[in-house]
C-alpha cells in the first residue's frame, strides 16, 4: 500500500470537533490549576506532595494538547485558541518559534540518518561514531545519555527550546525571553512567599517530572529496539512512519496522561488527526496495528535507552560498549 493511499485512508479521521477540543483544552488547564493550588501550604505535606506529581502529569497532556494545536489539528481557525497557544508555550518553556521550526522539519525529515538530529535525538552510525574524535563522542553520548532525558526539564526544555534557540537566532527566536523571565519571576516569587519547599513543590518537582517524561517519549518514539532508519533515497513517510516511528503501548490512564502520544505512527502518517481519534484510528485501519512498539515497562525502558548508534551493516540500533 502507498504511503498517499494509507494517507488518504485517515482523511475522515482528520476533522476537529470544536467543542470537544476545547473542552480538552480548558478541563485539563482547570484541573493543572487545581492541582499546582494543592501544593500551596495549608495542606498536609502528603497532599501537596500528591498534587505537585499530579501537575507534571497533566503538564504533559497539556504540552501534548499544545503540540497538537501547533500541527493545527485542533482548533486551526480559532484566533483564541492561537493566542491561549502560544502563551501556553511560553508559560511551559516551550515557545511556539522554536517548537514549530524544529517540529516541522522533524516531521519532514523523519529518521533519515542525514537529518535526523533536528527536532530529535541525535543519531550516528557506527562508522560515523568511529571516526567522530573523543570530545564529539562524549558530546554525543551526553545527548543521549539517561541521565540528559532524566533532566530533560533543564537540559531539554529550559537549555534547549530556550536558551540556545535565542542565542542562536535571537531576532527569530525571541518569545524564548519572556519564557525566561516568566520561569526566572515565578521563582523567585514562590520562594519569597512560600519558602523552599514552595519553589520545590509548585515549580521544580511538576516540570521535573513533565521534562524527564516528556523527554523520553521525544525519545523512545524514534530510539527502540527495531527501529529502521534510511538515507535519503531510501526514505519514505509510509516507512518512517511504520517502522521508524513507535507504537508505545500504555495503560488506560498514562494514554489520558500522555494525549494518546503513544500512538506516534499514526500521527506520523497524519499530524492533522486530533489527538483523541488516534485510538479510533488504531481500531479501523489494520495496517496501522502493524507498528513497531515499545512501552513504559523499565525492561523496555532499559531497552531502548541501551541503543546510541546506528549499525549499517547489520540494520539495527546498538551500543558502544567495548567500541
Amino acid at each position: 500500500m502507498s504511503t498517499q493511499t494509507l494517507h488518504a485512508r485517515t482523511k475522515p479521521y482528520a476533522r476537529d470537533s470544536y467543542w470537544k477540543s476545547w473542552w480538552c483544552v480548558l478541563s485539563t488547564t482547570f484541573i493543572l490549576g487545581v492541582a499546582v493550588a494543592g501544593t500551596l501550604p495549608r495542606l498536609p505535606l502528603i497532599w501537596r506532595m500528591a498534587s505537585s506529581i499530579l501537575a507534571g502529569l497533566l503538564l504533559v497532556r497539556l504540552f501534548v494538547i499544545y503540540h497538537d494545536q501547533q500541527h493545527r489539528a485542533i482548533l486551526p481557525r480559532s484566533r483564541l485558541a492561537k493566542v491561549f497557544m502560544r502563551l501556553l508555550g511560553i508559560c511551559i518553556i516551550c515557545p511556539s518559534a522554536i517548537w514549530r521550526s524544529s517540529h516541522d522539519y522533524h516531521h519532514s525529515h523523519n529518521c533519515k540518518l542525514r537529518s535526523a538530529n533536528i527536532g530529535s535525538f541525535p543519531i550516528m552510525t557506527l562508522e560515523q561514531y568511529r571516526q567522530t574524535p573523543a570530545g564529539g563522542r562524549v558530546l554525543y553520548l551526553f545527548m543521549r545519555h539517561p541521565l540528559t532525558i532524566l533532566f530533560g526539564y533543564l537540559t531539554v526544555f529550559l537549555f534547549g527550546m530556550v536558551i540556545l534557540p535565542f542565542f542562536n537566532s535571537p531576532r527569530k527566536n525571541f518569545d524564548s525571553v519572556p519564557a525566561f523571565l516568566l520561569h526566572v519571576a515565578v521563582a523567585t516569587l514562590l520562594v519569597v512567599y512560600f519558602g523552599w519547599l514552595g519553589l520545590v513543590l509548585t515549580l521544580l518537582l511538576p516540570f521535573s517530572l513533565a521534562g524527564a517524561l516528556g523527554a523520553y517519549l521525544f525519545y523512545a518514539q524514534h530510539n527502540f529496539p527495531g527501529v529502521i532508519l534510511k538515507d535519503n533515497k531510501g526514505w519514505t513517510f509510509e516507512g518512517a512512519a511504520l517502522e521508524s516511528s513507535s507504537y508505545l503501548k500504555t495503560n488506560p490512564v498514562m494514554a489520558w496522561f500522555t494525549a494518546n502520544i503513544g500512538y506516534h505512527h499514526i500521527h506520523h502518517i497524519n499530524h492533522l488527526v486530533p489527538f483523541y481519534r488516534l485510538p479510533e484510528l488504531y481500531r479501523d485501519i489494520p495496517e496501522l496495528r502493524q507498528a513497531r512498539t515499545t512501552s513504559l515497562h523499565p525492561l523496555e525502558v532499559l531497552r531502548c535507552l541501551r541503543l546510541k548508534v546506528w549499525c549499517v551493516e547489520t540494520q539495527r540500533m546498538v551500543g558502544v560498549r567495548g567500541l
